[in-house]
């Protein structure tokens, strides 16, 4: 059966890959045909090759209420009250905001604290705090973006854990490392999920405990990449964040020799992002300047853009860094992308609606 009536198969391809993002379900409804299209690996690469996959930062952000803010009692609402955490959408290209529609399980907003990574097209949320328990959660939850449907994924093994960090790999893989138990012990265990198959893989044990640590994926020219663990605090440090790191390679599936002084003292690494290169550069905000790690050096790469003040969430691809933020607490959020060849800065417009409390962010590639 042709993909499209009267169209070479090459050329009814190339129109399919051209799609927006937010079309795919409509796509996927049209035909068996189309429906199988899209759901190979190929679409997904050849998409990604010719330049068609759109870049969009999936943030957990608050929902922001304007009248509140209007009266001027947003900060003490903010304190009194727990605010309902949802998905949003940031297209990188175009600035257009948009919200993902939440599972039966999530209508009551999103857990607190909770950790989001992306695989593919699918979008996972991981652990987190019940909204109206409080109750600490090894949940999993599967947002696919091609038939725009939640599914319920393995839940993280050991029980739950709060304040750890996770990244993907792009290809296949979600690494889960760190954070803390219920009895507030900071945690050694590394695990890696394979989405697709819905199973956990116990890593080996870091060499130290790291509770609110952050992971980057670094790709390398092997194809295998390794994951970067930075920062974090053992139990009894309780908040004064170390500056060591340690990497694991995935292709021999071991960890390296601890760097020591990777970080300034007390350092919180929340804002580090990988590169997406084969060189492993990193990027973090540092104080008022935003940082780059090549090689073993750190260099200043610009200055935070004075508007900003509390730095939620960054994200990084070829060309160009995306920086959310706010000017205090209580105050509307707002999103910046900086230029890495112009070195100048962009503020992105964003709706009202879309201005409340980002807690984390994830870039994905769809």
């Amino acid at each position: 059966m042709e993909l499209i009536s009267g169209l070479p198969e090459d050329i009814a391809r190339d129109c399919l890959i051209r799609i927006s993002y937010q079309q795919f379900p409509v796509v996927a409804s049209v035909s068996k045909g189309w429906n199988t299209e899209i759901q190979l690996p190929e679409f997904h690469r050849v998409r990604k090759s010719t330049g068609h996959a759109q870049k969009i930062l999936v943030t957990v952000q608050s929902e922001f209420d304007s009248e509140k803010c209007k009266t001027g009692s947003l900060v003490k609402a903010m304190t009194m009250t727990n605010p309902v955490y949802k998905l949003n959408v940031l297209e990188t290209e175009t600035g257009i905001w948009s919200e993902l529609p939440m599972g039966p399980e999530l209508r009551d907003g999103l857990p607190l604290f909770c950790q989001i990574a992306g695989v593919g097209y699918d979008l996972v949320v991981m652990g987190g705090w019940a909204p109206d328990s409080w109750k600490a959660s090894n949940s999993v939850f599967i947002y696919n973006f091609l038939s725009a449907k939640w599914r319920r994924g393995a839940d993280m093994p050991g029980g739950p854990r709060t304040f750890f960090s996770c990244v993907s790999d792009h290809q296949r893989m979600i690494y889960v490392v760190g954070g803390h138990d219920e009895e507030k012990n900071a945690l050694r265990s590394a695990f890696a999920y394979d989405v697709a198959n819905d199973v956990w893989i116990q890593l080996p044990d870091m060499a130290r405990e790291r509770d609110e640590c952050k992971v980057v994926f670094c790709r390398g020219v092997s194809g295998y990449g390794m994951i970067r663990v930075v920062g974090g605090y053992c139990t009894e440090m309780q908040g004064r964040f170390e500056r060591s790191a340690e990497e694991f390679d995935v292709a021999t599936w071991k960890w390296g020799p601890l760097k020591e002084e990777f970080l300034d003292e007390s350092t919180c690494p929340r804002t580090c992002v990988d590169g997406c290169d084969v060189e492993g550069i990193m990027y973090m905000c540092k104080g008022d300047d935003v940082v780059s790690f090549k090689g073993d050096t750190w260099q200043v790469v610009a200055k935070v853009p004075r508007e900003i003040r509390n730095v939620a969430c960054m994200a990084a691809w070829e060309e160009a860094l995306l920086l959310i933020g706010s000017s205090g607490f209580g105050e509307p959020y707002m999103s910046f992308v900086l230029g890495l060849k112009s070195g100048v800065w962009t503020k992105l417009e964003s709706p009202e609606n879309y201005t409340g409390h980002v807690q984390s962010g994830c870039l994905l590639e769809i």
